[in-house]
């Protein structure tokens, strides 16, 4: 029996919304934990091949060469892969965060 969907206007999630959510979230943190974020520096455009890179500790440059070569062999396979992966992997936290002072 699929999931029952609730009008927009009652306030509520439907329940299909929030198990995508719960599961995006867990693809977050597992690709999080395996070290495959995108960096907030050195992005050209999602920040995929800099990720990459830094996952398997090599230089940015040569990922988005890599990648280009491939493109050459194996056309259009790496236009469906990029934005997946863009999707997929996390932005990378920044180091830090500055709590703002409680509103007096």
């Amino acid at each position: 029996m699929p999931p029952r969907r609730r009008r927009a206007d009652d306030g509520y999630i439907d329940d299909l919304s929030r198990g995508d959510v719960k599961n995006m979230n867990a693809v977050h943190e597992s690709l999080s934990r395996q070290g495959l974020t995108r960096p907030r520096e050195g992005r050209i455009l999602g920040g995929v091949c800099a990720g990459l890179a830094r996952r398997f500790g090599i230089d940015a440059w040569l990922a988005r060469l890599l990648f280009v070569v491939v493109l050459l062999a194996i056309p259009g396979s790496q236009l469906l892969v990029y934005p997946i992966l863009w999707i997929l992997m996390p932005s990378e936290k920044p180091a830090y965060a500055t709590p703002y002072p409680p509103a007096a």
